[in-house]
């Protein structure tokens, strides 16, 4: 499928029988983009054939245009940036240097509608290109979700065995509740305003004797 991917840009440019050239490389190598057959071109556009490996969707995308000043217009975000520039004011050939998955169609357009295709395959190009490889990262995560799951199923074991065992121990049989004796509220104040009394009764008696009331006798 990979193959058959590869060589579809192939196919549909000679299916449709315009011009055009075809270019391989790997990445770092750099190759020139010329406009062939066209009298005034005016912008370039690219079709990737993989947009997977720049997160980008299908379809033709423009990279390039030509300005009245001289200098080429570059779209603001592009693939590209940095690694493609114009060898004439023209914008007719264009250098660039390869990267993984700049794999795809290059097409300059002229004013006048006409067009050229440069097909381009990287090597190591794939349609799965984006898949990353394990990293340490992911095989981090790849430890930790086990061990997380471990530990909470060793969780849930403790206390089920708990509950277990607290369902099988007899109940606890129920404290009675202290109590305490309530005395009268003023029996105390009572008590102790009658001790007094009583002390100064007795004092009293004991002073006068109990022959204090008795007549003196005669002589």
């Amino acid at each position: 499928m990979a193959l058959f991917l590869q060589l579809l840009p192939l196919l549909l440019l000679r299916a449709q029988g315009d011009p055009g050239a075809s270019l391989e490389g790997v990445p770092g190598d750099r190759v020139n983009l010329s406009c062939v057959g066209v009298a005034h071109p005016i912008r370039w556009a690219w079709a990737p054939s993989f947009p997977a490996c720049k997160g980008l969707s299908k379809g033709r995308r423009p990279i390039l245009w030509a300005s009245s000043s001289g200098a080429p217009t570059v779209p603001s975000f592009q693939p590209f940036t940095g690694r493609l520039r114009s060898l004439d004011s023209g914008i007719r050939r264009l250098e660039l240097l390869l990267s993984a998955g700049d794999s795809g169609i290059f097409f300059c357009k002229g004013r006048h509608e006409d067009e050229s295709r440069t097909v381009l395959h990287v090597l190591g190009d794939r349609a799965d290109c984006r898949i990353p490889g394990p990293t340490h990262g992911s095989a981090y995560r790849q430890l930790l979700i086990p061990l997380l799951g471990a530990g909470l199923a060793l969780g849930l074991g403790a206390l089920g065995v708990v509950w277990w065992l607290r369902r099988r121990a007899p109940p606890h049989p129920l404290r009675p509740f202290p109590r305490f004796a309530l005395s009268p509220p003023h029996s105390s104040t009572r008590e102790s305003s009658r001790a007094p009394e009583a002390s100064k009764g007795g004092g009293a008696q004991d002073s006068w004797g109990p022959g204090s009331g008795a007549e003196p006798s005669l002589r």
